[in-house]
Parts: structure tokens; sequence; C-alpha cells
């Protein structure tokens, strides 16, 4: 007997077939260049062929939203108020979620209904790193206690509403910490696109979920063995670029260590962290997401899994 799955699976060859011939790719390789993470390898032919199927499908989906909104509005006999078409983006880390989440937001903004994108990150809301010393969980960052979630969800709640000028704290990779005098100002978005890690979790003793705010959620998929791999790479180029930077929290920590001994602090950071995170806390939130991006070895997108309505 056939397994059930509730999810249509694409090959990546029969995804691009259902682009839309009359939205041309109008993505440079320049525009591509500053949008790509430190060692994501997407290529203008893979744009065109997985994220151009995608955005267009999302261009419909918010079409069809604003329509019922519209529709409700008018049931409920209520001047319609405006609220953003809101994106939910997950994967475990070195995955490449913020990659795809910039693309998305780069492509969406071609539409003349949905020109106003704004894209934040959950890394805003991670509780600043003296409450997590404080707690004793500051090798636990990254896990679900080392967020603000109330704060998270009360923001997203906030943009949904329509209420104008929400404010989100900014997180610096640089000094690994929340900046404390800065924030980001979301004032009536047309698309709201949240990624992180967290984003797609659900707590038993909580009676509303950040996910609960979305529209249209996506996981980013890989193979662990594949993760983990980019994330040593990943580490070995911070530690010739980023932590470099006297100002980098990892500089003193990091900087002066040779190739061999980065590999090895990176392997073990993998194992006793990351890895730990992705099997109790981010993979299985998979099968909450409405779309899966399945990457192979070579951090290319071949297959895609759409969930069935």
């Amino acid at each position: 007997m056939k397994r059930y799955s509730p999810y249509i699976e694409f090959d990546r060859k029969e995804w691009a077939s259902l682009k839309d011939h009359d939205t041309p790719l109008s993505l440079t390789e320049v525009e591509l260049e500053k949008l790509r993470g430190l060692n994501e390898k997407v290529s203008l032919q893979e744009v065109e062929e997985v994220y151009l199927p995608l955005t267009h499908l999302i261009h419909l989906y918010v079409g069809a939203s604003q329509q019922l909104h519209q529709l409700t509005t008018s049931f409920l006999q209520k001047k319609a108020r405006k609220t953003p078409y809101i994106i939910g983006i997950a994967g475990s880390v070195a995955v490449g979620k913020s990659t795809t989440a910039r693309l998305i937001q780069a492509l969406l903004t071609r539409w003349d209904t949905h020109r106003k994108v704004d894209l934040v990150t959950t890394d805003g809301f991670l509780y600043p790193n003296a409450v997590l010393e404080k707690n004793g969980i500051m090798n636990r960052k990254g896990f679900p206690e080392s967020y603000d979630i109330k704060r998270l969800i009360q923001f997203i709640g906030e943009v949904k509403s329509g209420k104008p000028k929400v404010k989100a704290p900014k997180y610096s990779h640089l000094t690994y910490d929340i900046l404390p005098d800065e924030e980001s100002v979301i004032d009536h978005p047309d698309i709201l696109i949240v990624e992180g890690i967290n984003v797609l979790q659900v707590k038993k003793d909580s009676p509303l979920f950040v996910s609960d705010f979305f529209d249209f959620s996506i996981f980013i998929d890989a193979e662990e063995k594949n993760i983990a791999r980019w994330y040593v790479e990943r580490f070995q180029l911070l530690r010739q670029t980023a932590f470099q930077n006297p100002d980098s929290y990892f500089h003193s920590r990091f900087a002066d260590l040779s190739e061999e001994e980065a590999t090895v602090v990176a392997h073990h950071t993998w194992e006793s962290i990351n890895a730990k995170n992705l099997h109790e806390n981010i993979l299985p939130t998979k099968g909450r997401a409405q779309l899966i991006l399945k990457k192979e070895a070579n951090h290319t997108i071949q297959n895609i899994y759409l969930r069935k309505l």
C-alpha cells in the first residue's frame, strides 16, 4: 500500500515548467551576488527554475488572500483594513535560510501589487547575552528558551493587525548580541518575511504560536551530513574574514586558530549544539511547512514539496 503524503512532490524540471513565461527573470548577476550567503552557490539558472515559479505562486496566493480579506470585511460590513501577507522561512543553521529569504524578498518586489516587502529575522528576538549568561543558557543560544517568544508573537501580531511603525530589535553577528540602541521599523508592508530556525516551533504551554500568523511557510531541508559540512566550511570562511575584525565577538576566540584547529572546533560546535537543536526542535517542524525546498550536497535545490490544499 502506497504511503500517503500531504505533499505534492516535484523534481526541479517539473517545477521549472510551472514558471509563468510572462514573468521574465529581472535579477542580474550583480544583484544575485549581493543576495548570496557566505558559502551559498545559488545561480541565476536556479533562481529562474526554482525561485521564479515559487514567487509567482506566492504572488497568486497573495492576490487570493487579498480577495478573501475583502470579501470577509464586506460580509462583516466593516471597513477593509490593510493587513500584510506573512511568510515564514525555517530550517537549520547553515542551510541557507537567509539567502532564500533575501531572494524571495527581491523577486516579490517586482510585482506592482506588492512592492513593499519587508524582512525580519528572529535573531533580533534572542535574549541579550547578559540575560542568557545570567540564566546559565549561553550555550543554548538558538534553542527555543533563548528567544523572547512573547515579544516575537506580539511583534508579528501587531504587524498583522495593521499597526503602523512596529519596532523590532536588531541583532549583530559581529558582536554576537542584540544592538541595544538600534531597531528595525516595519510600517505597513504588503508582505512580511519572517526568517529563523524557530518560526515553526510550537510549545505545549502556549496558546499562541508564531506560525499562527503565517499565510505561507517554507522549510529549507537537506541531509544532515551536508548541513554539517556547510557549517564547517562557513566557519572556516568566517575565521578568515569576519573573525579577523577586532570588534568581532569571536576575534579573540577563533581568529588565530589554524585550519585544523578551526575544523575541530566547528565539528564540536555542530555536534554539541546545532545537531542537537536540529533533532530536538527544528526537524520536527518540517511537516508543518506548506512548502519544502530540498537541497542536495552541492547546495542546489532539486526537489520541491508543496502541501496539498
